[in-house]
């Protein structure tokens, strides 16, 4: 099945799956509530899941591994020519700015990259890929079928574009960051296009 673009419409593709719980995730309400009294935008919301993929080392990483945690994840591919590596910048440098001024998350929130593209990208692709933004970034791939079925418990859609006269690929996805409870349960979405400020205070507003 062939999708239109989705990069750019990822936002409205969400939103229109869970407006109301995306209506609170200003990091500020005109009330003061904070994250402590306040439910988080993705409670009850219908995504995530089990799965067991393959890790940048060659190994076994399931969900279960980070059961106790929260999990910062992102989908994307490696070979992505410009989305990919700002979102995950951005990310990653709001992750490590929240670890610098609450050193308790660098062991409560663990990051994943989780690839739409398993063809190319194999575990060695992924660790020295992975490697550039976060020192503790899991670099996840699998089967095409395994990608597939993650994908779809995780709202993202992903398309592979063949263009006619040229020997390489682009995929065409879905732009979330996810921030996911200890439990595996949906807690927030990041704002991957906003400062590392912005990111590190609303990682902290639901993990602290």
């Amino acid at each position: 099945m062939k999708f239109p673009l989705f990069r750019p419409l990822a936002g409205v593709f969400v939103a229109s799956l869970l407006l109301a719980p995306l209506a609170a995730c200003n990091p500020g309400s005109s009330d003061g509530q904070t994250a402590q009294n306040a439910e988080p935008p993705l409670a009850g919301a219908k995504i995530g899941g089990s799965f067991t993929l393959t890790n940048q080392d060659g190994g076994q990483t399931s969900d279960t591994d980070f059961a106790g945690q929260y999990r910062l994840m992102y989908f994307g591919y490696s070979y992505c020519p410009d989305v990919c590596p700002v979102d995950l910048q951005k990310l990653m440098q709001g992750l490590a700015l929240a670890e610098k001024q609450d050193p308790g998350i660098t062991t409560k929130v663990q990051p994943l990259f989780i690839t739409v593209d398993p063809e190319r990208d194999q575990p060695e692709q992924l660790k020295q890929y992975v490697s550039a933004f976060h020192p503790r970034l899991i670099g996840l791939t699998g089967t095409t079928d395994e990608i597939a079925e993650v994908a779809g418990k995780y709202l993202i859609i992903y398309d592979k574009r063949d263009d006619a006269g040229t020997t390489e690929y682009l995929v065409d996805h879905s732009r979330q960051a996810y921030l996911f409870g200890k439990n595996g349960e949906p807690v927030a979405l990041l704002p991957y296009d906003g400062t590392p400020q912005e990111i590190a205070d609303e990682i902290k507003r639901w993990t602290t």
